[in-house]
């Protein structure tokens, strides 16, 4: 059987059935495979570097791959992560090296690259940099984090995006249209609301699409609703990964939304995590650092409540634990901001590793044995409780540092 025949039998899923069997078929990625674009320009000259496509689920990398290798008449491998090894890895090398006898390239895809540890991610490079494969890497975690930096430097990494949902209507009216391999046949009318609320639970992801789509055609009597949609969606996992890139994102979206006083998109940052199931007092740590980091003494309240929140989150748990969380969130949105202590620490931080250890001022210096008060040690300090302001003139800081300024005056 041909590399890329279509299988049209009614027992594989629809979104294995509607896979674009030409590049002319393949939606999205314009930034891309739009005309005098990147990978366009790259196809068209049949002049291929390794590749590593990063992208969400159902973005089409995958099936990129393989079109991708088509066009250019290459022998293509496809490798899981999951289940290939270094063995493998030496069974194609052999296979590319004969391909190359008869002026064939191999291209090698492995999908999850990002599963492979650091030796067997070190097994491709040679073959790689001699141009005996052409790697093509998918994944949906970031490469800078996943994957080696020797493989990493060796390959382009191209940014696929989520599909739109104007891509996405076109992906499934044509699902619906197609009477050999997706529901022509089944003459299913769906109702306009109906394919729209489709495109957006599909949060840009084609083969989602394709497979609520298709669960919903089962359950339909002929005419798709919003209704027999919902029926078919069930409940929706929201994409989030505790350990990875996402759970990152979304606290650093978080943060960067109480800092700018944006109270709605806190609330929405704090609801996606939560929902996603990160853990509450993860959430709560971080609060107490930004009462004290972002708010600090223009409201000096801010950390109490921080501290407060986390042990009421410790205390009553999940699922009720959002209500204390929501409560902080929005009062930090919400307060007055100031980092200036937090600056200020930084820039004696710095004075510390530049000057390391100043000598402190005579006058300051505890004088516990009569040898110490001989030789200065606190002689001359000002007791400020005997001055009216409490603020006798005197020097604090070392010598060297004295006109030093860390913490504005002007500024809570």
């Amino acid at each position: 059987m041909e590399l890329f025949s279509q299988d049209t039998s009614r027992t594989r899923p629809l979104a294995v059935r509607m896979r674009p069997a030409s590049l002319e078929e393949f939606v999205g990625q314009r930034h891309l495979l739009g005309e005098g674009r990147f990978l366009e320009r790259l196809i068209h000259q049949g002049n291929l570097p390794s590749l590593i496509f990063w992208g969400p689920p159902g973005s089409g990398k995958t099936t990129l791959s393989r079109l991708i290798a088509q066009r250019m008449k290459a022998d293509f491998v496809e490798f899981s992560a999951v289940i290939s090894g270094i063995q493998d890895i030496k069974k194609v090398v052999e296979r590319a090296k004969t391909n190359a006898l008869y002026g064939r390239r191999t291209i090698l895809f492995v999908d999850e690259i990002h599963r492979f540890n650091r030796t067997q991610q070190d097994a491709f490079l040679p073959h790689v940099e001699e141009g005996i494969i052409t790697l093509i890497g998918a994944t949906t975690e970031n490469p800078s984090f996943e994957v080696t930096s020797p493989l990493l430097s060796r390959c382009k990494v191209l940014l696929l995006e989520p599909l739109s949902a104007e891509e996405i209507r076109e992906i499934l009216l044509r699902a619906l249209r197609d009477k050999e391999r997706g529901l022509g046949s089944m003459q299913i009318e769906v109702e306009e609301p109906a394919l729209t609320l489709m495109c957006e639970y599909s949060y840009g992801d084609a083969r989602k699409a394709l497979n609520l789509l298709e669960a919903s055609a089962m359950i339909a009597r002929g005419r798709i609703t919003t209704e027999v949609v919902k029926e078919a969606l069930q409940k929706e996992t929201l994409l989030y990964d505790k350990s990875g890139e996402e759970h990152y994102n979304l606290i650093s979206a978080f943060i960067k939304s109480m800092r700018g006083s944006d109270v709605d998109a806190t609330v929405y940052w704090l609801c996606r995590m939560l929902e996603a199931g990160e853990d509450p007092l993860f959430i709560a740590r971080r609060m107490v650092i930004f009462a004290s980091e972002d708010v600090g003494n223009a409201d000096p309240q801010a950390l109490p409540l921080a501290i407060a929140t986390k042990e009421a989150v410790d205390f009553v748990g999940m699922p009720e634990g959002w209500i204390p969380l929501a409560h902080c969130a929005t009062y930090l949105a919400r307060a007055p901001k100031s980092n200036a202590s937090y600056r200020a620490y930084l820039l004696a931080k710095e004075d510390v590793k530049r000057f390391g250890h100043l000598p402190v001022p005579l006058h300051l210096r505890c004088a516990p044995t009569e040898l110490m008060k001989k030789l200065g040690y606190g002689r001359g300090y000002k007791y400020p409780h005997d001055y009216k302001d409490k603020k006798p003139p005197q020097q604090y800081l070392p010598d060297r540092l004295k006109h030093r300024r860390y913490y504005p005056t002007d500024e809570d």
